[in-house]
């Protein structure tokens, strides 16, 4: 991940003139059919998910649906992101509705995620404003790094090692984060979803050790947990780890800001359900409220319009933007692993 270091603010027309090609092409019309079937499946494949795991009863069969829920928690997930961004409804207070709802199933606070990737949108991959690269177990410059000590330095320099394995607890740690912020933070909607959360937890356990035996339980719930923290780990992370940051100071307007520091996954179909369509990033960030479906057919001028401006565009498959965030982790620990030989 180099640091872009353009100090001028170039090209402020760009982004009014894409915007306009994307506005007369109707994608960002609201897709009120595309959002009614999608959340529609969601809850009956999650109700149905749960019909099933009362009927198995107490069974190791238990865990294949362990993994069912992970995929599940990712989807309704994802549609909360998409809820947040205004892309299922125009008035906010009705996205802000599907937003509460999905974050209340899942056990996570919709208002605590909004402030925080809010600021992630409006500062994607900036050293000192992204707070999506400043997290304790993970060190995404060299300058992080060099600031680490104890144990996390330990972490910073086999962070590409340790990357999948610290996933794992991805899950855990948003729940944490979403109850500490409840508790700590003045957030709108806080007394509703201390109220959704609590039930969430309360439903969860009561049903899982209701019919579960305390071992069998405890294994359901790490597997559960587990494999949708590195679901999410593995959704999120594609978009902008390994690509340049924005170092503190530097100006660079909306169009590029947005562009450089983002990467697309290629992919079809399959790609965009189980990335729920993060894979388009790039169009994403430019257009936040477009909706989900809209993404794919927004990326071919996206990418023409880039071509005009030299602006580089970036995309490669799914496995290889994995290889690009694994180089850059191991990249920022080297100077760690060299000093202490």
């Amino acid at each position: 991940m180099t640091s872009l270091d353009t100090s001028t603010t170039v090209g402020s027309r760009d982004y009014a003139e894409l915007s306009q090609m994307v506005r007369q092409a109707g994608l960002l019309r609201r897709r009120y059919g595309y959002y009614a079937v999608k959340i529609t499946l969601n809850v009956v494949a999650f109700v149905g998910g749960w019909l099933a795991f009362f009927h198995v009863g107490d069974s190791w069969w238990q865990l294949f649906l362990a993994v069912f829920f992970a995929v599940m928690f990712g989807q309704l997930s994802f549609i909360g992101h998409d809820a947040g961004h205004k892309q299922i409804f125009r008035n906010g207070r009705a996205n802000d509705i599907i937003g509460l709802w999905h974050g209340g199933m899942v056990g996570l606070s919709y208002g605590s995620w909004m402030a925080q990737h809010t600021q992630h949108h409006a500062n994607p991959n900036h050293e000192d404003d992204d707070p999506d690269i400043h997290i304790p177990a993970i060190a995404f410059t060299t300058e992080q790094a060099a600031e680490r000590r104890g144990f996390f330095r330990w972490m910073a320099k086999y962070q590409a090692y340790l990357f999948f394995p610290l996933l794992l607890l991805e899950g855990f740690s948003l729940h944490i984060s979403s109850v500490k912020a409840l508790l700590s933070k003045d957030l709108r909607s806080r007394r509703m979803e201390i109220l959704l959360v609590v039930g969430h937890f309360a439903a969860y356990l009561t049903a899982v050790f209701l019919v579960l035996s305390p071992l069998t339980g405890i294994i359901f719930i790490l597997v559960h947990q587990c494999l949708w923290g590195v679901y999410m780990g593995c959704s999120f992370a594609p978009g902008h780890k390994g690509m340049p940051t924005i170092a503190a100071g530097r100006k660079l307007d909306f169009l590029r800001r947005q562009v450089l520091t983002t990467r697309n996954v290629r992919g079809g179909v399959w790609v965009d359900f189980t990335l729920g369509a993060l894979n388009y990033q790039v169009e994403h960030h430019l257009f936040p409220s477009m909706p989900r479906p809209n993404l794919r057919l927004a990326q071919p001028i996206v990418r023409a319009f880039c071509g005009e401006k030299n602006i580089e565009y970036s995309e490669c498959g799914w496995l290889r933007t994995y290889g690009y965030v694994l180089q850059h982790l191991h990249a920022v620990g080297a100077p760690l692993r060299l000093a202490d030989k």
